[in-house]
């Protein structure tokens, strides 16, 4: 006997009135997977959430200050680029960590890229940029561009 021709078929689900198992063991095996990687930087594991650095922007009259943590990087390990008015940090964290002991040696490695963009605001002077990194902080200072200034065209005839 086929098992299909005792369950009932609606038209909205496949069976009335019950939802497929395979919908089931789909939904299970998502909440499995965002409960894992939701799990990960709090374990204290190389997660996402780890290389992505901590941002402040502030901004004055004059200027626009972005300042990252991005302890152990030095220059050569950060390049920021600007275009369409976007400005784009990229870098690279390496960390290796080594133990020695009499019974055992423990040497552990991991390195990521991250890569934070900013919308900065019309007119902005891409050369006028400057960055400057010690101790693990990566100052960025935008000048603000001059507000626009209305000009008054005079209207003359035309004959």
């Amino acid at each position: 006997m086929n098992l299909k021709s005792m369950l009932p078929v609606g038209r909205e689900h496949g069976f009335a009135g019950s939802v497929s198992p395979f919908v089931s063991l789909q939904r299970e095996i998502d909440r499995l997977f965002d409960d894992f990687s939701r799990g990960l930087p709090a374990l204290g594991g190389n997660g996402a959430a780890k290389l992505l650095p901590s941002m402040d922007v502030t901004e004055t009259d004059k200027e626009i200050e972005i300042t990252a943590e991005l302890p152990g990087l030095e220059e050569k390990d950060v390049q920021i680029n600007v275009a369409d008015n976007l400005l784009t940090i990229r870098g690279e964290k390496k960390a290796e960590k080594e133990e020695k002991d009499k019974n055992y040696r423990l040497v552990e490695r991991s390195y990521g890229a991250f890569e934070r963009s900013l919308q900065l605001p019309e007119g902005v002077n891409a050369d006028a940029i400057k960055a400057t990194i010690a101790k693990g902080v990566l100052k960025v200072t935008v000048p603000k561009p001059a507000p626009a200034q209305a000009k008054k065209v005079e209207v003359k005839s035309a004959a």
